[in-house]
């Protein structure tokens, strides 16, 4: 893509440009944040409208009947379903990716100890998303096992041994974009005794998964991505079938009950994934997830998941190239960019990061900040400090191809050029930390 003209006529013939206009977005800005959070769809306002004026404001309680609000929780896993490889009834909203990771990451625990006691290990990688380490710290302190945790994906083969109880990876890597092959480490963590425990949080609504087809054992995922459900929307939980039934999950609340109303002491687990529901769900936050969830769903007749993939990985390839031959070695200008996620496609989630060379390797949060306030607005990752080198920090850009177009990449590309080529990231402005990063 060598001119904007060029990616003007790359949108034009766009068989999915039509899906955009499902979404509200703001005028003179450049979105490359939805693997962060998604934008608002356009039906979503009225939903919760009428959840809280008439299923809510006049029905009241009647409508954990009258609107089903029982089983909400069934039906928009069962939608997040179809586009993860799952089967209806095999997947269930709920709770937080956190909270659902402890249940899946737990039970899995208790089927290695049931079955191979002896197996002490859970591998997962050190650039894992902070929360997964954490639970799998405080399960592994309880359990009187050991986290081992690996700096590279060349090194995962090697802890596929006789010590590996569960293997628990992010199928998309939060901060490089890599894409594991859940099949392939599936398929070989299995055939080496142990269990996969996925994170799709960045994967679901961002390219094909298929949880059946990779015989994979457990999976959480995120609603406030790709899936568009609003900020802090409810998670999913999926279970492969042959693990559902096999114990109970450990935060055994009355919601995932086989007959919570009839208030018996004693627990007893609803059979299937029902019993990986806790508490009382967020009717308005689910409903509100439902929407995000129909968005993508939206691409089913236009050729689904595997025509969104199609775009993404144009999207990403095409900013990544733009990145390299405009602000960096390719340039005529080096401005010092180049790219960290992969360039192989199979490889490549739906993002791209970029990095700043020396003598800029810490500009990357100031950058960021310029890009926002021209309404391009992507995230910064912190790196390790301790060794830049080989772990720098990170300007985050996501691509929804729901919403985001080849003349928007090309336009992100040329503010970047302009942010980095005028010093404008240098204002003390920008140089401010806040809260969220």
């Amino acid at each position: 893509m060598k001119t904007r003209d060029e990616a003007l006529a790359r949108d034009a013939a766009d068989p999915l440009r039509g899906l955009k206009a499902q979404f509200d977005l703001p005028a003179g800005v450049i979105y490359l944040d939805g693997n962060s959070l998604g934008v608002l769809p356009k039906a979503t306002a009225a939903r919760v409208q009428d959840v809280i004026t008439r299923e809510w404001g006049q029905d009241l309680i009647k409508s954990w009947n009258t609107a089903d609000w029982m089983h909400l929780p069934e039906r928009v896993g069962d939608k997040i379903a179809r586009l993860v490889g799952a089967a209806p009834g095999e997947l269930i909203v709920a709770d937080s990716t956190s909270l659902n990771l402890y249940k899946v990451l737990a039970a899995a625990i208790r089927i290695a100890q049931a079955d191979a006691p002896e197996r002490k290990l859970i591998v997962s990688e050190r650039s894992n998303f902070p929360t997964d380490l954490y639970i799998a710290e405080s399960l592994c302190a309880q359990h009187g096992l050991t986290l081992k945790l690996v700096d590279s994906v060349d090194e995962i083969p090697a802890t596929l041994n006789a010590e590996l109880a569960v293997l628990m990876l992010t199928e998309v890597n939060y901060r490089t974009g890599y894409r594991h092959d859940m099949a392939a480490l599936t398929a070989a963590a299995q055939a080496a005794g142990a269990l996969t425990v996925w994170d799709l949080a960045h994967s679901a609504g961002a390219v094909p998964v298929d949880l059946n087809g990779a015989n994979a054992d457990f999976a959480i995922g995120c609603g406030y991505k790709y899936l568009n459900g609003g900020p802090g929307a409810p998670a999913f939980v999926w279970v492969h079938p042959r693990h559902t039934d096999r114990f109970w999950q450990p935060l055994s609340g009355w919601m995932g009950h086989a007959a919570p109303f009839q208030f018996t002491p004693g627990y007893q687990p609803a059979p299937g994934v029902r019993r990986y529901v806790c508490g009382t769900p967020s009717v308005i936050a689910t409903s509100a997830l439902e929407c995000g969830v129909d968005t993508v769903l939206a691409a089913e007749p236009l050729g689904g998941m595997a025509a969104l993939r199609e775009k993404s990985l144009a999207l990403t390839e095409a900013f990544a190239a733009l990145a390299e031959q405009r602000c960096g070695a390719k340039s005529d200008k080096d401005l010092g960019v180049y790219v960290v996620s992969p360039r192989e496609p199979a490889r490549r989630g739906s993002q791209v990061c970029l990095a700043l060379k020396a003598p800029l390797e810490q500009a990357g949060y100031a950058v960021v900040q310029a890009l926002i306030a021209r309404g391009v607005i992507g995230d910064f990752r912190a790196g390790d400090p301790a060794r830049l080198d080989q772990v720098p920090h990170i300007l985050r850009f996501g691509f929804t191809p729901l919403y985001i177009g080849f003349a928007e990449v090309w336009d992100a590309i040329e503010h970047l050029r302009q942010v980095l080529a005028s010093g404008e990231w240098q204002e003390a402005r920008f140089n401010e930390k806040s809260a969220v990063t």
